[in-house]
């Protein structure tokens, strides 16, 4: 009975481990096996195809520039997430009139779907009836004709900046409250010594609030980092990835494969799971994550 009791643990822990298999590493295996084989556009294996998958990913006229902007993506949107949350959650932490209604609000955009989010924003950039465009014409910024300009998402160089600013509005309330989650458990009585010891207001932000802050600010930093990503309904709602391949990420180069190859489809899906480890792994280390507070 004793050695039996060696496996009880397992009676507790087993069925998790199950669900990680089945739901994880299952997927993750085949995932990795696909890249190896040729596959018909009917789901049809026709044999081994290693490494030509691979070989024809890399060689695909736009992969670099696909996977640079892949990066530029992750960090102009979890940066400007992680400042504007930051703000945020300092305001909410203070008590004003209506401080309840606002934290409600800011609900909004993460409850709402991120497709149909995405889908209203390319409905407000529509270059003849969107309410961002008539704006615009009654400010001056273009003219009755409109023309090319007018076309925000047709551009790259306008486009983009709008696919930032979309991902940044839905990725914001959740690393606000997780922010505020982690400004609750400050405790009150080390701002009152920093106030005695005659801290100011910054340093008390920057050598107190932003250290304690950091297990709440890696973690939800992380998981933006993770769900950006892997986005696809913002990018593909919004643009298709279009003109050319100039808004892709390596997420819309793997769907668009994988109406033509199945096999390469699955190359780049192992690219892009070794690129979020990379990612995660460079975040950990610059964050410090596991270095005790001082």
């Amino acid at each position: 009975m004793r050695r039996l009791r060696v496996f009880e643990p397992l009676a507790w822990i087993g069925p998790a481990v199950v669900l990680i298999a089945l739901v994880v590493l299952w997927p993750v295996i085949e995932m990795i096996r696909s890249s190896f084989l040729k596959i018909s556009r009917f789901g049809v294996v026709q044999g081994n195809n290693f490494p030509d998958n691979y070989t024809k990913l890399f060689g695909e006229k736009d992969f670099a520039d696909i996977m640079v902007r892949s990066v530029i993506w992750v960090v102009a949107v979890v940066a400007l997430t992680v400042l504007i949350s930051l703000a945020l959650a300092q305001l909410f932490n203070q008590r004003f009139p209506g401080r309840k209604i606002a934290r409600w609000a800011l609900i909004a955009p993460w409850a709402a779907s991120v497709l149909m989010t995405a889908i209203i924003f390319k409905w407000m950039l529509d270059p003849e009836v969107g309410v961002i465009n008539q704006i615009r014409l009654k400010l001056g910024f273009i003219d009755a004709m409109g023309g090319a300009s007018a076309d925000q998402l047709g551009d790259a160089s306008s486009a983009m900046p709008w696919l930032v600013f979309v991902a940044v509005f839905v990725s914001v309330p959740f690393t606000t409250y997780a922010l505020l989650a982690g400004l609750a458990t400050i405790p009150a009585d080390v701002y009152e010594a920093a106030k005695m010891d005659g801290a100011t207001k910054f340093r008390t932000y920057w050598s107190i609030t932003l250290p304690l802050l950091r297990p709440a600010l890696t973690v939800a930093a992380l998981i933006n980092v993770m769900n950006v990503f892997n986005s696809f309904p913002i990018i593909w709602a919004m643009t298709h990835g279009q003109p050319g391949y100039s808004t892709a990420t390596s997420t819309i180069l793997m769907f668009i494969l994988k109406g033509s190859n199945i096999g390469e489809s699955a190359a780049m899906s192992v690219v892009n799971f070794g690129m979020v480890i990379v990612l995660t792994a460079i975040f950990l280390k610059v964050s410090r994550w596991n270095k005790e507070v001082a």
